[in-house]
């Protein structure tokens, strides 16, 4: 086992080729501060709305609201974490860990999946970043392509340089961040909340999924990160505390925010508002960088499952360049986000498939092949299929004729979804269930005189 000094430590990057093993060099204070900006962001602040009035139901009281922000963020974080720690094991990026379960061709299937959603997210966080700068009253006479191609260089250069931005936003970002909260926090309560009226917790568990789609949409990026942590334990427990901390505060705050607006405010506008409100948001709107550049650094990782000797610097590049130009031309991103909803919620399912296949079956046995010549296995595409059809009949989205289609299936199953209906957390059991018995099935096909003793790889312990 090499060691790793200090100076190297400081200067290490990530590996050009995917065939270069991963330095792991990130601290828990680095993981849990990279986690804990991502889990700031203005998407957070206005999707309160979406947990305080879930759709289809009564409002949610405060109290409701809270711990469905919780239970939904810890839920997401814990699935996130279960695919990035498969990373962390084997030094593998997120994509490039699927050869293990499908092979390398059939995991050609989710990166090109992921390559379309990261490329969509990076071009709604750049419209993000753009509507952010757009709402401070000190801003309005910056023409729209200046800020987008700002950003758009931002995070591209963040992308080619990853893991001295993550060791910079712990150094620099992070302490900012959390001022910009605690003002907003304090600020915000000197003000009384409005009292509720004709609130139910009938919406409680559609809200718990509201919450925990945002916290598991980082799944299919947590190993492109997670793998260069010194241990699996470090890493999962820095994303896990570090996003869920902060999301939930972010949540909370979107809360307040969104009552003291009333029924036809803005939650910007009302974070504004307060005494000096614009140079702590302008903190957050500079920080909505991070997400970005996660998007563009993950599709660049994608990208090079499909193509493993082509430097990741070029890729980070292209994809920059395309996610900045695409940002030009489209203004309205809403129809699509739900088209990228329905993408991402692919991957819910999948990190079930992955967990269990890796600690309980051929990865538990060290039969995890990561090569280029890993074969096929579609058998295991039967439980992410379960799990994602599960998820589409208790909450087939946003995209009209999508969900049409999945209304007609729920009406011929008998199945309609209430109170109790979380696609996330359903399908998440559904594919894990359904993985189980095949990995029951393998065990007993398998001679245990073919099986390895051991599959988890060394981890530093510097």
């Amino acid at each position: 086992m090499t060691t790793t000094t200090p100076a190297a430590a400081a200067s290490a990057e990530a590996p050009l080729l995917l065939t270069t093993e991963a330095p792991r060099t990130l601290s828990f204070s680095d993981q849990a501060a990279f986690w804990a900006n991502l889990g700031v962001s203005l998407i957070g602040f206005s999707s309160a709305a979406v947990v305080l009035l879930p759709t289809g139901y009564s409002p949610l009281p405060i109290p409701a609201s809270l711990l469905a922000i919780a239970l939904g963020t810890v839920a997401g974080m814990v699935m996130t974490a279960i695919a990035g720690v498969v990373g962390t094991r084997t030094g593998a990026p997120a994509m490039a860990v699927l050869r293990g379960l499908f092979g390398t061709k059939l995991s050609w299937l989710p990166s090109l999946a992921n390559i379309f959603q990261m490329v969509g997210w990076g071009v709604y966080e750049i419209t993000v970043i753009v509507q952010g700068v757009d709402a401070m009253p000190h801003t309005h006479g910056i023409p729209r392509p200046v800020i987008v191609l700002a950003a758009g260089a931002l995070c591209t250069a963040m992308a080619i340089w990853p893991l001295s931005v993550l060791r910079a936003l712990r150094k620099y970002v992070t302490g900012a961040v959390a001022v910009a909260m605690l003002y907003f926090t304090v600020q915000l309560l000197r003000n009384p909340i409005p009292h509720q009226t004709g609130t139910s917790w009938s919406g409680f568990f559609p809200a718990v999924d509201a919450a925990l789609a945002l916290s598991v949409s980082f799944l299919p990026m947590a190993a492109d990160y997670m793998r260069h942590a010194r241990s699996s334990k470090q890493a999962g427990g820095a994303a896990v505390v570090g996003y869920s901390i902060t999301q939930f505060w972010c949540y909370a705050i979107g809360i307040v925010a969104l009552l003291q607006a009333g029924p036809n405010g803005d939650v910007f506008h009302t974070m504004l508002g307060v005494t000096a409100g614009w140079v702590f948001f302008l903190v957050l709107v500079l920080r909505e960088s991070d997400q970005s550049f996660a998007n563009v650094y993950s599709t660049a990782m994608s990208i090079q499952n499909l193509l493993p000797r082509v430097d990741r610097r070029i890729l980070a590049g292209a994809v920059g360049t395309l996610v900045t130009v695409i940002a030009l031309f489209v203004h309205d991103l809403g129809g699509f986000a739900n088209f990228l909803g329905l993408i991402g919620s692919v991957f819910v399912p999948l990190a079930a498939v992955v967990g269990v296949d890796y600690f309980l079956g051929r990865g538990r046995q060290g039969r995890w092949d990561l090569s280029e010549r890993s074969p096929a296995r579609p058998a295991m595409l039967l439980p992410w299929a379960l799990g994602f059809v599960v998820y589409q009949v208790l909450n087939p989205g946003s995209v009209d004729w999508w969900a049409h289609g999945w209304m007609h299936v729920q009406d011929w199953i008998h199945v309609h979804p209430g109170w109790w209906a979380s696609a996330s957390l359903y399908s998440f059991a559904a594919a894990a269930l359904a993985t189980g018995a095949i990995v029951a099935l393998d065990r007993r096909r398998t001679p245990r005189t073919e099986r390895p003793l051991s599959a988890e790889p060394a981890e530093s312990s510097a």
